[in-house]
């Protein structure tokens, strides 16, 4: 099937049908969907062999009767971004079970506010994921921040994209969400995570959310934290088994001296009882503040919904995107970096004691992975799709010096507040928010298309990290590939900033590298080999939000007489 017939697909046949009120599913019971709930069947419209069908089947496989894991295999519990993403695709197919996917994951909210970023289920071994439910321990460690006591999670978070999730999944079929009271429900919910975050985690003082984890940010192997994280003492390497190297190959995952970090830090944080502000390891975040801001215009859409007052959330959404220009945009670099709130000496010696009794290392079973930053053949630049504003071909010097620039060099001391100078793909991100103004949305779009990230030229679908730094790698997880979500997100910016054309070739690419990768979890972006797990389940989802004529995306700007945008 050619794209015009996919993205035209849903108009050839008949009118959506209709849909009637249906009794809420008994979480635990994996009450099956009526059929009536389903939104749209793409196996009736579009053959089996569409990508709309394709997709439908990835995220039919991967659920359990209560939410989606990520993937069969690697990721086997519930994962807080990845639920989100997935509703608003699954909302296109049954908006009763996107709304379920969203409740099951608030259900295991902690009394602090905080969502965690991995509800486990229980019939999985625990051998099958680490850290497990028993690294975690938070029925018991999180006791004093209120970990529910009936089911298992982590104690740290995830980027909060929900309210935004849960008003697109409302406006897919607004009579079903009025009828089970969806929004009702979730708002206090929501509110108290976004409360959590604005003040618990304002970590720096200036009105901004921290991570105290790289997991937290979700991309959790970028350089931008090798700086901040070469101040922490790695765990002793046999404390701890690593369950991803049986899914993945070495050289493309983390490596295990920064794992050894990640499990030193989420040690500490669990031994401290999940308590807020000591950490050594305090990151203020582009992406996951911008994604915090979208999804305070979406609580003040959902508090209008349900006739809450939403004056006060739509101008603590305009507040903080001021507080995003003001504390990590660089006009210089034309990018938002991370601020890294610590600072200080970089250590590097292992210490013993914070894994579980008989874990092994990975260096146990696997050969030692190859240094970061490799080589590696069969790169194809360029695309023939349209320029961005600005944007140089490579012959135009996008293979510029890798020593150039703020990526420069390894790893050294920052003192604390300082910002993170290495050029992410978390920088591009606040491009979705309506309120940015014109000047830096206007950069962003510039620096998306340049030689650092190459979108449109030497590229098709944005890099995890620059093009141009050292420690680049187009397979590597989070140094170099490029993810669905991370690309999806910056296709509604570009589209809600005016720049259609680039937009339009972003969703051609993303929707070609979904189906040539299998619904891979992310791709080189040079060549869009697929990389890591397969039929993963964001990939499907957003394939799908893609597929569908969507009027009720992130919200558009205005502009005013100076040609600021402003919240729509």
């Amino acid at each position: 099937m050619d794209r015009s017939t996919q993205l035209t697909a849903r108009r050839t046949g008949q009118s959506r049908p209709s849909r009637h009120p249906v009794p809420p599913p008994v979480p635990g019971h994996g009450a099956l969907v009526p059929a009536q709930a389903v939104a749209y069947d793409p196996a009736t419209v579009t053959g089996s062999g569409s990508l709309h069908a394709r997709a439908s089947r990835v995220l039919l496989g991967n659920w359990t009767g209560t939410s989606t894991v990520p993937s069969r295999g690697l990721y086997p519990h519930q994962w807080s971004w990845d639920s989100a993403f997935i509703a608003i695709g699954l909302r296109h197919l049954s908006p009763l079970r996107a709304q379920v996917e969203l409740e099951t994951l608030l259900g295991a909210q902690w009394d602090d506010g905080r969502v965690p970023h991995i509800v486990f289920n229980p019939s999985v071994p625990l051998d099958a994921y680490f850290p497990s439910p028993d690294f975690w321990r938070s029925s018991t460690a999180g006791a004093a921040a209120g970990a529910p006591r009936t089911v298992q999670t982590s104690g740290i978070v995830q980027p909060p994209v929900h309210a935004l999730a849960a008003w697109l999944v409302h406006t897919s079929d607004p009579g079903l969400s009025r009828t089970r009271s969806f929004l009702p429900r979730l708002y206090p919910r929501l509110a108290a995570w976004h409360r959590y975050l604005l003040h618990r985690r304002d970590l720096g003082g200036g009105g901004l959310a921290a991570v105290v984890h790289p997991w937290e940010q979700g991309m959790d192997n970028s350089p931008a934290w090798d700086v901040p994280l070469s101040r922490i003492v790695p765990a002793e390497p046999r404390t701890f088994r690593r369950a991803d190297l049986d899914h993945g190959a070495a050289q493309d995952r983390p490596t295990d001296l920064d794992y050894g970090r990640y499990v030193r830090l989420a040690a500490d944080y669990r031994d401290r009882g999940y308590a807020d502000g000591e950490s050594d390891f305090a990151v203020e975040d582009p992406a996951f503040n911008a994604l915090l801001i979208a999804s305070e215009h979406a609580l003040a859409r959902i508090a209008r919904e349900i006739g809450v007052p939403a004056r006060a959330r739509a101008a603590r959404a305009e507040r903080l995107t001021q507080a995003l220009v003001d504390r990590l945009w660089d006009p210089a670099e034309g990018l938002f970096l991370c601020r890294d709130l610590r600072g200080g000496e970089v250590r590097g010696e292992a210490r013993t004691g914070v894994g579980l009794p008989g874990q092994r290392t990975a260096a146990d079973d696997v050969p030692a992975a190859p240094g970061r930053g490799t080589a590696r053949p069969g790169r194809h630049p360029g695309s023939g799709a349209p320029l961005l504003p600005g944007q140089r071909t490579p012959a135009d010097g996008a293979a510029a010096d890798p020593a150039a620039g703020p990526s420069a060099g390894s790893p050294t001391a920052s003192p604390p507040g300082a910002l993170v100078a290495e050029r992410s793909v978390a920088g591009l991100i606040p491009l979705v928010l309506p309120g940015l103004p014109a000047d830096v949305a206007a950069a962003l779009v510039r620096t998306a298309g340049g030689p650092h990230f190459g979108l449109g030229a030497a590229t098709r679908l944005a890099p995890s990290y620059d093009l141009t730094g050292h420690a680049f790698d187009p397979h590597r997880y989070w140094r170099g590939p490029a993810w669905f979500n991370t690309n999806w997100l910056l296709e509604r910016g570009l589209r809600a900033h005016g720049e259609q054309a680039c937009a339009d070739a972003l969703r051609a690419a993303l929707l070609d590298a979904a189906g040539e990768s299998g619904f891979a979890e992310y791709v080189d972006p040079y060549t869009g080999e697929g990389c890591g797990a397969r039929d993963f389940s964001w990939t499907a989802a957003l394939t799908l939000d893609l597929l569908h004529d969507c009027a009720d995306g992130l919200p558009r700007p205005e502009r005013d007489a100076s040609g600021a945008a402003r919240s729509a």
